[in-house]
């Protein structure tokens, strides 16, 4: 009951203190007038200030780090000698989260080229191999177990970028962004409660009890009454930076961590399918129609649920129940077919969503295209 206090309690905190700290970064960013800008990428009409992920890394390593000293030298609770062997892990991931403030703080003020966000990416990455958390078992998946170290900690470096990139680039619809990673958050520190991993869970429900007030802000904030905010590239960043650290450490085979399970690596990355494979359906469409890779567009899955007809709202109600579906679907498939099918079968589901909606899509272009017609004709 004590450990399920110290991970309640945080949260709980976290939620007080982000909801105390969103209306003082709005006050100020409207002040100096730090707005995101408005152009034909973007979904907003109308000036929003974009600094609202400058709250969530000050709550999270200020909380958590508080946290730990009062359950070891003030409660003085008994952790055990092997959590000792993961407290490099945590370490690594307060600098990476303070590097990756800086960085998007410094982007979302004056804007930083992309070949120096993608430098920081690469080295806040490669900290966690250097603190020994690496991607070192594939449970099966293409029929390899255990990975060599050098294999493994590259593997972890390109995933960890591949996440943070992945969670920036769905951050393109109100609420979209926080509710994919709260969702993450919450059900990845469930299931690190659940294996007596507890200060993993603690971070995890610290980083969603964080978002809870901003996606109220960001869904449901009226812009006229300047309580609209986003997150910017402070907070997508480091979003990216924390789920991408619990999925690594609950998909690592390590008894420090939590018990060995067969499906660990799939139920680790189930929450990210949606953004991930997004990316990866998007960059195959621009390298198949030869378009810059990096280059922005409007062929996100939320850019195709609005062309479908949808409204925002629904679009980022949809997404998020996609990705909850795919995790307790993966929850239950890896307990009864191998690591290989459930991947198959996920990659599957994935392609017939995207045909069903480009249909849906075609159909709505066409309609309004043969309204258009009539108009004109009579």
């Amino acid at each position: 009951m004590d450990l399920i206090v110290l991970v309640l309690v945080p949260f709980i905190i976290a939620v007080f203190l982000s909801r105390m700290m969103i209306p003082v970064i709005l006050f100020i960013t409207y002040k100096k007038r730090l707005f995101d800008p408005i152009d034909a990428r973007k979904l907003h009409q109308r000036i929003v200030p974009r600094l609202g992920g400058v709250a969530f890394t000050p709550i999270q390593c200020c909380l958590f780090v508080i946290t730990l000293v009062i359950a070891i030298k003030v409660l003085h609770m008994d952790i055990g000698l092997e959590t000792w062997a993961i407290l490099p892990h945590f370490m690594v991931l307060v600098c990476g989260l303070v590097i990756l403030f800086i960085v998007g703080i410094a982007d979302d003020l004056v804007g930083v080229n992309y070949k120096v966000k993608f430098v920081a990416q690469v080295l806040v990455a490669s900290l966690f191999p250097i603190s020994g958390l690496w991607i070192n078992d594939l449970y099966g998946l293409g029929f390899v177990t255990s990975l060599p170290p050098l294999i493994g900690m590259s593997l972890t470096i390109f995933v960890v970028v591949l996440i943070i990139n992945a969670i920036n680039l769905i951050d393109g619809l109100d609420g979209l962004c926080s509710g994919v990673v709260g969702l993450g958050c919450l059900s990845l520190g469930v299931l690190f409660m659940y294996y007596g991993a507890w200060f993993h869970a603690l971070f995890a429900f610290i980083t969603a009890g964080v978002l809870i007030p901003f996606f109220y802000f960001n869904v449901f904030g009226v812009t006229k009454r300047q309580r609209k905010i986003f997150m910017g590239d402070t907070g997508s960043m480091t979003l990216g930076y924390s789920i991408a650290f619990l999925a690594i450490s609950f998909a690592m085979n390590n008894y420090f961590i939590k018990p060995f399970t067969d499906g660990a690596i799939i139920v680790a990355f189930s929450t990210l399918i949606v953004p991930v494979f997004d990316v990866a359906r998007v960059m195959y469409v621009r390298w198949h129609d030869k378009k810059p890779l990096f280059h922005p567009d409007r062929n996100h899955l939320h850019h195709k649920f609005l062309r479908a007809g949808m409204s925002h709202q629904s679009a980022m109600v949809v997404i998020q129940a996609l990705a909850l579906l795919f995790f307790l679907f993966n929850m239950v498939a890896v307990q009864v077919i191998s690591n290989n099918i459930v991947v198959i079968l996920d990659v599957l589901l994935w392609v017939v969503f995207h045909q069903i909606f480009n249909e849906l899509e075609k159909r709505k272009v066409f309609v309004k295209h043969s309204g258009h017609l009539s108009i004109k004709n009579s």
